[in-house]
């Protein structure tokens, strides 16, 4: 096989790949939420909103708040908290927890949960941030 046949060979099989995986949040070693590949949200099996690629959450259709490029966190036009690039999570400006390049989510030190696919980078870190502070009523409330 020449270089050249070799090479189209190699690109065609990285075109086949996804451009994207799902991600998948436990919560207590369980399933808790989804996050596919459009972007939809999902607890339990059921569509609770949508993520939009430039951060916007979605429930109902509307707008219920922000996850900005720089990990600022609004709700209503208002900054209430951020993740930045390391993935500590704060409110207020005092670290509550964080999201792990691994995967890990801790609570005030404590593991809470964790995510599959995603956290080596600071957009995935933003995206389970935004399920986590607006789909769940014991983390960032």
């Amino acid at each position: 096989m020449n270089v050249k046949t070799l090479l189209v060979a190699v690109v065609v099989s990285l075109a086949a790949l996804p451009a994207a995986a799902k991600v998948e949040l436990r919560k207590g070693g369980s399933s808790w939420a989804v996050i596919e590949d459009d972007g939809t949200i999902r607890i339990g099996g059921s569509s609770v909103g949508k993520l939009d690629s430039d951060g916007t959450v979605r429930k109902g259709g509307s707008s219920i708040g922000k996850v900005e490029s720089d990990g600022t966190i609004r709700k209503g036009g208002s900054s209430i908290g951020t993740i930045e690039s390391n993935g500590t999570l704060r409110k207020g400006g005092s670290s509550i927890g964080s999201i792990e390049s691994g995967g890990t989510i801790r609570k005030g030190g404590s593991s809470w949960g964790s995510a599959s696919n995603c956290c080596g980078d600071h957009g995935s870190k933003r995206s389970v941030a935004a399920v986590i502070v607006f789909f769940s009523n014991d983390f960032f409330g």
